[in-house]
């Protein structure tokens, strides 16, 4: 999730387009919600009183985002007499400010939610904290009717709707990228394994470059290989995907299982000491505060580990950086036919209890996601300042000045295929990868389900610390004692901090749910 996070905010920070909601759209009828003058837009609902709403999103404010607000306001006061304030929770924040933001009454409209945020979506629900739009969506929204006709089932709770979910087509399937000069260099012709991987890095070593020279977020990375590589096992709900998290057996999605309890897990802990003493990571990656990525385009790893969209979005970074330069991507589900298709709440968008305008709120919601001047203004900044199009593609004008232009929101929850305009710094492999994928990708079997974890929070806190330690110590091999005898440690944390409890609840709400469709 962070990696996800840290490429949607690159992009979005690159890119804009000047716009003028209300008079281009992306051919539905996004456009009708214009104001007639008389303070009733032709939808029948009244919008003469002019509004302001406060969005809550993550990341930080970028210098020109003002600027870019300012634009977009103009667009949405003259279309909904709605405007908009933008307020921001830090990436190093998000952990503690989110869920505050949803426990201290604090009065504002909007903000992301997501099934696998610090509180999921369907908690936020059970919690009362959102406001239920199902009555709502024909006619405050009928473009979002239409746009998002075959999501919304995905974001049903008791059979009510709370979020908008975004429209985007992506997969975000984690694997190996090398460099291929560097390949050609270690013999190493392709790779398509771990062992092929072992072969790089062993290389790497032996050519005095650190293979994965990364920071304890290295941890997460290497348990997405372990589960994306082991047979048919599957990302699960449970736990947020920022930490240690749960699996399925695609072969058999009844029973969600904890990993860390299982043979794989523990050979797994042992090939990590394994990698940790031939030298794959520096010694001091506990302390290290820079990501494997942003070492592989300073030329200061060998590889990196992260998902399709972060590695084919960083192309332009790379071709500034390391020219001449080709990359490899070795896919860890493809193999095994665990290509998901990105579903489900992964990103949408809330409209608070508290807000005194959930109407005012979806008609927003709306305008950036079917009105193609609004999207633009929102997903790519200004035209001529962030951006111009050239050849179809979003690149940077020449007068691009980061200090002074560089601005952008991480509006992910917003971003939908039919708006969606390709950017000249994404490695073009990403549309032949997804176009190839999408005819092979399985459905994600937890589309519709969202766990509530009201009744098991305080264990899920004390995991994610047991996680935090001896979880993130043993995945990096850093343990103090024998790789084994620490999981053995781990299990028996994890069962003192209640994994029993989470899995019990999980497993009742998702049996429960199978028996309801």
């Amino acid at each position: 999730m962070k990696k996800i996070i840290a490429l949607l905010l690159v992009v979005v920070l690159s890119v804009g387009m000047l716009a003028g909601c209300g008079k281009s759209n992306s051919g539905n009828n996004s456009g009708t919600t214009k104001n007639d003058g008389a303070g009733t837009t032709n939808n029948g609902t009244d919008d003469s009183k002019e509004v302001n709403l406060v969005l809550y999103l993550w990341g930080g404010e970028g210098v020109a985002n003002k600027d870019i607000l300012a634009k977009l306001n103009e667009k949405l006061k003259a279309s909904i007499n709605t405007t908009i304030e933008v307020k921001y929770i830090d990436w190093g924040d998000i952990a503690t400010k989110y869920p505050l933001l949803w426990s201290s009454g604090e009065q504002f409209d909007m903000a992301y939610v997501s099934s696998t945020a610090n509180v999921p979506y369907s908690t936020l629900v059970k919690q009362d904290a959102l406001y239920d739009i199902t009555d709502m969506i024909d006619k405050d929204a009928p473009a979002l009717k239409t746009e998002l006709a075959d999501k919304w089932n995905n974001v049903k709770v008791d059979g009510k709707i709370y979020a908008v979910p975004n429209n985007y087509s992506e997969y975000t399937a984690y694997g190996f990228v090398s460099r291929k000069d560097l390949m050609d260099k270690y013999k190493v012709p392709t790779i398509g394994s771990i062992a092929d991987m072992e072969k790089y890095m062993d290389g790497a070593v032996a050519d005095g470059k650190i293979p994965l020279n990364g920071s304890v977020n290295l941890a997460n990375d290497l348990y997405r290989m372990l589960i994306a590589t082991t047979g048919g096992w599957l990302n699960a709900p449970g736990i947020p995907s920022s930490e240690l998290y749960l699996a399925a057996d695609k072969s058999d999605t009844s029973k969600i299982f904890a990993p860390a309890f299982t043979d794989e897990f523990e050979a797994f802990a042992v090939k990590m000491n394994e990698w940790a003493k031939k030298g794959y990571w520096s010694k001091d990656i506990l302390s290290s505060s820079q990501d494997d990525k942003d070492n592989f385009y300073n030329d200061l790893s060998a590889a990196f580990i992260s998902h399709q969209p972060d590695w084919t979005g960083n192309y332009g970074n790379q071709i500034q950086k390391l020219p001449g330069v080709e990359t490899e991507f070795y896919c860890f589900p493809e193999a095994n036919g665990k290509i998901v298709k990105a579903t489900g709440v992964g990103a949408a968008t809330g409209i608070s209890k508290n807000s005194k305008y959930p109407d005012r709120c979806l008609k927003v919601i709306e305008k950036l996601m079917t009105d193609k001047e609004c999207y633009n203004l929102f997903q790519y900044g200004i035209e001529g300042r962030e951006y111009e199009v050239k050849d179809g593609k979003i690149t940077q004008p020449a007068s691009y000045d980061a200090t002074k232009d560089g601005g952008g929101f991480a509006a992910w929850a917003f971003r939908t295929d039919a708006l969606n305009i390709p950017q000249s710094t994404e490695d073009p492999r990403r549309y032949t990868l997804n176009e190839a994928w999408s005819k092979v990708a399985i459905d994600d079997p937890f589309i519709g389900f969202n766990f509530d974890t009201a009744k098991v929070n305080t264990e899920l806190s004390a995991i994610a610390n047991v996680d935090a330690q001896l979880g993130i110590q043993i995945l990096l091999g850093k343990t103090s004692q024998d790789p084994k005898a620490a999981v053995a440690d781990y299990r028996k944390q994890l069962k003192a901090a209640g994994i029993d409890n989470v899995l019990k609840e999980l497993n009742d709400q998702w049996a429960a749910y199978n028996a309801s469709k």
